[in-house]
């Protein structure tokens, strides 16, 4: 333990590495970390003093980046409130069903193709329905896409998948930490974990005002020491419910949502979520041990073209019903393939529970993939499309216009 501050010192300077890298090439974080975090652990040799297996610091680096989950989900539940969802139109709620929905068949289908056990079938069915909120986001910023037709029903897409998510997380976790073996018994987990979910819903909207005194707080210092301590609190509470902590946090966030502290809370969470989220992923690739991908290459390749073609298909039944054009629609799904920090989220339920150990391997290689590729494919759109449409033919190319010279005479 002589060198523990140093290991997790030298972790963060590899953490800083990564960031720096992907800043330079304009291209999401997140497979920078995880290869990072991949090439080094147990198996990795030490270079002089430093030490590069992390074997004293491996549960500092892995309880830091569950901090980093805390932060991802309740900045996540800032992000959106019961009145959103709420005024969420009919084109978002009818474009959000499709493309979970698709997605969620398709992983099911998947793991029963591949032989999975139908816990581990379900698991994988929900790491491939939900898309990456912050490389979406990145994406949509990057290419200048924000004012485009298609982004609000792209961000309603978003939301709808956020709010499945904790929907899913909150079942799964009161199915697979319960440890409940009777139908009984999962039915019981689940309904203490869906009623623990509404009764969030229920202090975000009636709450509001009680809450509003409590964190009139001056100090910085003070309030948020105060929403830290409520936050791993909640979160830690959540577990004895057989709630996963990352639902807790998620739940907070937006209990906080509806509060005219909300804007204060993100400003002051942000810094915190990007330091801790960075080491999340980091940790993550620390615990896959590069020799056992081999294991899942073909797993996660198959995932990760399925969910290419269902999330272009998704993209555009969902456009398509909202009146967008072919090309706004086909932007859609590129837009949103990539899978990055909730793929993970889930499959880290699955593993915490002590399913398949491949789900690991198997996940680390799907959001590397589609971690790449989304964005490619997102800037990409254009040149995408119009293959496509020579094939489909979606919409006609405009046609050209005579211009009609005067003098001249039509024979």
């Amino acid at each position: 333990m002589d060198h523990l501050v140093l290991e997790v010192g030298t972790a963060l300077v590899l953490v800083a590495i990564g960031a720096i890298i992907a800043n330079k090439l304009k291209f999401s974080i997140i497979p920078f970390l995880i290869v990072l975090g991949m090439l080094v652990g147990p198996h990795a040799p030490q270079i002089g003093f430093l030490d590069l297996t992390f074997i004293e610091s491996n549960e500092i680096i892995s309880f830091l980046g569950r901090m980093g989950v805390l932060f991802l989900l309740f900045y996540l539940g800032l992000e959106f409130s019961v009145g959103k969802l709420m005024k969420s139109g009919r084109n978002i709620v009818v474009g959000g069903t499709i493309y979970v929905a698709i997605n969620f068949v398709l992983g099911l289908l998947y793991g029963f193709i591949t032989g999975m056990p139908w816990i581990e079938t379900l698991i994988i069915a929900g790491l491939l329905s939900v898309s990456s909120s912050a490389i979406v986001a990145k994406v949509l910023v990057d290419l200048k896409r924000t004012a485009n037709p298609e982004t609000e029903l792209i961000l309603g897409i978003i939301l709808f998948d956020d709010i499945f998510l904790a929907l899913f997380l909150t079942i799964m976790s009161g199915v697979l930490l319960a440890g409940s073996a009777s139908i009984f018994g999962i039915v019981t987990s689940v309904l203490i974990s869906v009623g623990y979910m509404l009764l969030f819903f229920i202090i975000a909207k009636k709450g509001a005002p009680l809450l509003n005194k409590w964190l009139a707080i001056k100090s910085n210092e003070l309030f948020i020491i105060v929403v830290f301590a409520v936050l791993f609190f909640v979160a830690g509470f959540s577990e004895t419910l057989h709630v996963a902590e990352a639902i807790g946090a998620l739940l907070l966030g937006l209990v906080f949502s509806e509060t005219e502290h909300r804007d204060r809370i993100e400003r002051l969470v942000v810094p915190f979520r990007d330091f801790f989220g960075a080491v999340f992923f980091f940790s993550f690739g620390l615990s896959i041990d590069p020799a056992t991908l081999k294991d899942a290459v073909w797993l996660a390749l198959g995932a990760a073209i399925l969910t290419i073609v269902g999330n272009f298909t998704a993209g555009m039944i969902s456009g398509r019903k909202a009146g967008l054009s072919h090309k706004a629609s086909s932007n859609i799904g590129l837009t949103i393939m990539a899978r990055g920090e909730f793929s993970i989220v889930v499959a880290n339920l699955g593993v915490s529970a002590g399913l398949n150990p491949v789900l690991m391997p198997f996940t680390a290689l799907y959001v590397l993939i589609l971690a790449i590729v989304g964005p490619i494919f997102a800037k990409e759109s254009k040149q995408i499309y119009g293959y496509l449409n020579k094939i489909f033919k979606w919409s006609a190319p405009p046609k050209k216009k005579k211009i009609k010279i005067p003098g001249e005479q039509n024979f």
